[in-house]
């Protein structure tokens, strides 16, 4: 299986950036790929933190949503819809979530970020927590031909999640990584979730500078599960892609078979 991440400078505008994401699915779909993922904070990355309230929808029901079935449906491919804001049972605040989408525009699974980004360092100050409410629970699901694991930006930091995951195939990891601990940590992290899980993953990140001021880190990449980068995009939109090869992950798993040396 041919997969492919989106990477994107997303604005304040839905509308902009239902065009700028429209534009590099159909590329990445006519390039073969057939698992593509979005970035998180694709459909707004808003001139205040509470901007995401205004365009938070209910499950089932909303643009976004029905953006990504209709896309997944055109394309023919599954799709890992990045972030969207969903309506949170906290007053004032949203539930960062992923959704998946079949090849028929099927919506498969839900995943919440569970892990909340709090740093400051200077000037520089975020805390996820003021307008987010975690997710609970860890999630994966099947495709055709392989087990996928599901995680948001900053559960990359939390390795005990991705072992809850059991074996995976392929962890996709989608993300808004501010510059400052991206250029630190964003490759490092995303080499040893590969190599410690022996498995591929892919990162879709936002690329660059935005309307609101914030300068996020990009570098989505695709990972072997020997922790070789396949394919990397530093800055700015568009798309990292390659091949998910199941004799690659058998035959490191067979030789070096850490997974199976686990005592804790």
């Amino acid at each position: 299986m041919k997969v492919a991440a989106i990477q994107m400078v997303s604005t304040p505008d839905l509308s902009d950036n239902m065009t700028s994401a429209k534009r590099l699915l159909q590329q990445a779909a006519e390039h073969g790929a057939k698992l593509l993922l979005l970035p998180e904070y694709w459909p707004t990355m808003g001139l205040q933190e509470t901007d995401k309230l205004s365009i938070a929808e209910q499950p089932g029901s909303g643009p976004i949503q029905t953006f990504m079935s209709e896309m997944a449906s055109s394309l023919k491919v599954w799709l890992i819809g990045g972030t969207l804001p969903m309506v949170s049972p906290e007053e004032g605040k949203v539930l960062n979530t992923t959704l998946v989408f079949d090849p028929e525009g099927h919506q498969i699974c839900r995943y919440d970020k569970i892990h909340l980004f709090g740093f400051t360092k200077g000037d520089e100050s975020y805390e996820e927590a003021r307008t987010i409410t975690p997710g609970e629970r860890v999630v994966s699901f099947d495709t055709d031909i392989s087990k996928v694991g599901l995680s948001v930006c900053y559960d990359l930091r939390f390795p005990e999640m991705y072992r809850a995951m059991g074996p995976c195939s392929l962890i996709v990891v989608p993300a808004a990584f501010t510059y400052t601990t991206g250029q630190a940590h964003w490759e490092i992290l995303l080499r040893a979730r590969a190599i410690e899980n022996q498995c591929y993953v892919l990162a879709s990140g936002q690329g660059g500078k935005h309307v609101n001021g914030r300068r996020t880190w990009g570098h989505s990449m695709l990972i072997d599960p020997w922790g070789k980068i396949v394919d990397v995009l530093p800055e700015g939109e568009g798309i990292v892609s390659g091949e998910l090869d199941l004799s690659v992950i058998a035959g490191i798993r067979e030789s070096l078979p850490a997974l199976k040396h686990r005592k804790l």
